[in-house]
């Protein structure tokens, strides 16, 4: 067979945060294809199971069964395929592991040995990576991603006492995404100036996102820092803000406890509310709890045309839940994951069904990421015009941008920016 797979071996490797995960590698007559798994630590109950070893080594974490898992019987499964069928080979594991979560074989055992064999496809077809996922998908425009850069931290990302997990800077204004990582950069460096010179040195060190966490307490204090900087440079009109509120977080059978306050689903989207019309925010994620389905559809019904709201914990990249979201109209993008769902089909399959029904949709990382670029080429293979992946710090977080910045190159005068969403 012209594409046939040779071997698939997997190793333990270290994410980014010293934590291990898994690298695949498989096999062609072409060379070797490598592939990292990244792993969440702000994790919806409903995503497929990372599989852990348990025990004292790695505190737990390590994940040896994973990489067994891949050299004793996934290997042995799909020996000898051709790695252009990428379809074929994902429908084959998720029989191979027989449950509905990927829990016997583990999602990233599954995804590790999902995404090499696509890049593998692409070396055998002589194609970029961002191009085989083009065909796959069916996508016809190749579009280079709006970044949300994640420039502020706080929930589980931060130490400091801020509800809201992430704070976004979006350069939809950009006239390419070389501006926009330029824009966003020279945003992210006068931010940090400012936050050292207000809060001292220590408030500048990141989190692993890329975000500093300044001791901030009130929602309102990110925004005006953030601002502050746009000021600076220049870029009012270029840079719009968005939020990840990961309110599962902050989320109870009593309602929602918020800068000390507990509060309803009614009364947080009024605290919503005054952010985003005091502020010029455009996206907004995870505003609510991952299975407190009505404020989501209440607040899709009033605000679902002046922002963009995603859905990440409610919708984990599972055809499913956005089916149910989409009939409930409960929000109107999705937040795709590849290590939430755990193959490139089904990533694929959520992308394009999300697409059908006029979302909008946002690649993005986890916060225990890798080296590994391939969502970089994700997103402009599947065409989505957004992806979120962190401040422009830290090399698992830029190495992403890097990737992007090369496929711009690439692609030259038929690079189409996303810019205005």
């Amino acid at each position: 067979m012209a594409f046939e797979i040779q071997s698939i071996m997997a190793r333990e490797v270290l994410d980014s945060r010293g934590n291990p995960t898994i690298e695949v590698e498989v096999r062609t007559k072409q060379g070797i294809s490598r592939a990292m798994v990244p792993s969440g630590a702000s994790t919806g109950i409903h995503e497929a199971i990372e599989l852990r070893d348990g025990g004292k080594r790695f505190l737990g974490k390590g994940v040896q069964k994973a990489v067994d898992n891949v050299n004793k019987i996934i290997s042995n499964e799909l020996k000898g395929r051709e790695c252009t069928e990428q379809r074929e080979i994902d429908m084959a594991m998720i029989e191979i592991d027989g449950t509905e979560n990927k829990s016997r074989l583990g999602a990233n055992a599954i995804l590790g040995v999902s995404m090499a064999v696509c890049r593998a496809s692409a070396l055998e077809l002589e194609i970029p990576l961002y191009e085989r996922i083009a065909g796959l998908s069916g996508n016809k425009k190749l579009i280079l991603p709006t970044p949300a850069m994640n420039v502020i931290n706080g929930g589980v990302h931060a130490g400091n006492s801020l509800d809201i997990q992430e704070y976004m800077i979006l350069p939809v204004g950009a006239e390419s995404f070389s501006e926009g990582v330029r824009l966003c950069a020279e945003v992210y460096q006068t931010l940090k100036g400012i936050i050292r010179e207000r809060y001292g040195k220590n408030a500048i060190n990141v989190g692993d996102e890329g975000g500093f966490a300044p001791p901030l307490s009130h929602a309102e204090e990110p925004f005006e820092l953030i601002l502050k900087a746009v000021r600076e440079v220049g870029y009012e009109h270029e840079i719009k803000l968005g939020i990840d509120a990961a309110a599962s977080e902050f989320y109870s059978n009593t309602g929602y406890r918020i800068e000390g306050r507990e509060l309803s689903g009614d009364e947080l989207m009024e605290f919503y509310k005054d952010l985003i019309e005091n502020y010029p925010i455009i996206s907004v994620e995870d505003i609510y709890a991952q299975d407190d389905w009505y404020p989501w559809q209440n607040f899709t019904g009033i605000f679902g045309d002046r922002v963009e709201i995603v859905g990440d914990d409610l919708l984990v990249t599972n055809v499913k839940r956005i089916k149910k979201a989409i009939e409930s109209k409960a929000c109107n993008a999705l937040l795709l994951k590849i290590n939430q769902i755990g193959t490139i089909t089904e990533t694929i399959d959520a992308a394009r069904l999300s697409r059908n029904n006029g979302w909008r949709v946002m690649v993005s990382h986890r916060s225990g990421e890798t080296e590994d670029s391939f969502i970089a080429d994700l997103s402009v293979g599947l065409g989505t015009g957004q992806i979120k992946s962190g401040g422009p710090c830290r090399s698992e977080r830029n190495a992403k941008y890097n990737q992007l910045l090369r496929i711009e190159d690439e692609l030259g005068e038929n690079a189409k920016y996303q810019g205005m969403i």
